[in-house]
């Protein structure tokens, strides 16, 4: 039998930018949607049925030696292909437990930094979705913004670190993955947060994410401030956390910007982007530390796995924040768009809460990348 190997421990392995040899036997349309990325992964990819009768196929491509993390959509033909390449005299063979489906679920936090007054903001990324989510916490009291639908791991890292959640945050209406937002408030006496202009559908109680009403964490100084900036959707409001960080949601990311089109609204939205991108973020301070709900790309992973930049220093390299024609900045972001993310229609009622999928199913909308981004 082969070894095993835990989503956390490669998600460790990749943080870590160690070298990470995988074999993924997806079909390749599969596999061309989405793999799993980092600085350091090296991925080949052999469709299962190409491999049934021998591993020769990617025994020229491999060698006995070296570590090979075997990877598939559930983690059951991974292992078969596994146990062959040990037999076939390979020495060093590991099966990714629960394929990619559980890749796309795993949550690794990351210390972003100390806030003032005793707290800290961790990061957990979602490394098989580019999802991006945050634990602000201080004085015994914690706020989670844009949490993922894997509520139970934001709860045990409450409880590790003796804080009570208080508050869920969403920035904005989410399209490509499901809030967890919701659920982790009413599981831990919480309160839940959306913005007003997001929240014109949904089904639900929640307390409005407005401009001019701060939410404080742990009765001290830690002050997260909204900032309604409209564009990847009406509603979207970023927060500024003890005027350290600007959490960015969906509207401005490392190496691009939000894409306004997952509501169907591109052509009405596009001057909401680009006022906020060139006119309310301009006004902030260039030292603020930009932490985004998604990223796209691996190498926006910096040291220790996190994903942040500072707003001074996006100003100067990212290029959707240097379209100076306003026609040609509504060009690239109504027209240069990847694909709409997976089954977003469903995603976004069940954010309303309109429906109610059942856990697999929630899963199995979930599948396949982020793709919350404009593609410059």
């Amino acid at each position: 039998m082969s070894k095993t190997l835990s989503t956390k421990e490669l998600a460790k392995k990749i943080i870590n930018d160690e070298q990470t040899l995988i074999l993924d036997v997806r079909n390749t349309d599969e596999f061309d949607d989405w793999k799993i990325e980092g600085g350091n992964v090296e991925v080949i990819n052999e469709p299962y049925f190409n491999l049934l009768d021998s591993v020769d196929p990617v025994s020229g491509k491999l060698q006995k030696d070296q570590e090979v993390i075997v990877v598939c959509a559930k983690g059951g033909s991974s292992e078969m292909i596994a146990d062959m390449l040990e037999e076939d005299g390979f020495t060093d063979v590991y099966n990714l437990e629960g394929g990619m489906k559980a890749w796309s679920e795993h949550l690794e936090p990351v210390k972003i930094g100390d806030l003032s007054d005793g707290g800290s903001i961790y990061q957990f990324i979602r490394l098989g979705k580019g999802c991006l989510s945050y634990f602000i916490e201080s004085n015994g009291e914690a706020a989670v913004v844009d949490a993922n639908r894997m509520t139970d791991v934001y709860e045990k890292f409450a409880e590790e670190k003796g804080v009570q959640i208080k508050y869920a945050i969403d920035t904005h209406l989410h399209a490509d993955h499901i809030s967890g937002g919701r659920e982790l408030a009413e599981r831990t006496g919480g309160v839940y947060y959306l913005p007003e202009k997001d929240a014109a559908e949904v089904t639900f109680e929640y307390a409005a994410l407005q401009e001019g009403s701060d939410i404080h964490v742990g009765n001290t100084s830690i002050n997260v401030q909204p900032l309604y900036s409209p564009g990847h959707t009406l509603g979207s409001t970023s927060l500024i956390v003890d005027n350290q960080y600007l959490l960015t949601g969906d509207i401005l990311f490392v190496k691009s910007i939000g894409r306004p089109d997952l509501a169907g609204k591109a052509e009405d939205w596009v001057g909401d982007l680009r006022d906020t991108l060139y006119s309310r973020y301009k006004e902030l301070s260039d030292d603020l530390i930009v932490l985004p709900a998604h990223y796209s790309f691996a190498e926006e992973l910096g040291k220790g796995g996190s994903v942040s930049a500072r707003l001074g220093d996006l100003y100067q390299r990212n290029a959707g924040l240097k379209v100076e024609d306003e026609n040609e900045f509504r060009k690239m972001v109504t027209e240069n768009l990847p694909p709409q993310p997976n089954a977003y229609e469903d995603i976004r009622k069940t954010n309303m809460g309109k429906i109610t999928p059942e856990t697999e199913e929630q899963k199995e909308m979930e599948i396949g990348p982020n793709r919350c981004a404009v593609e410059g």
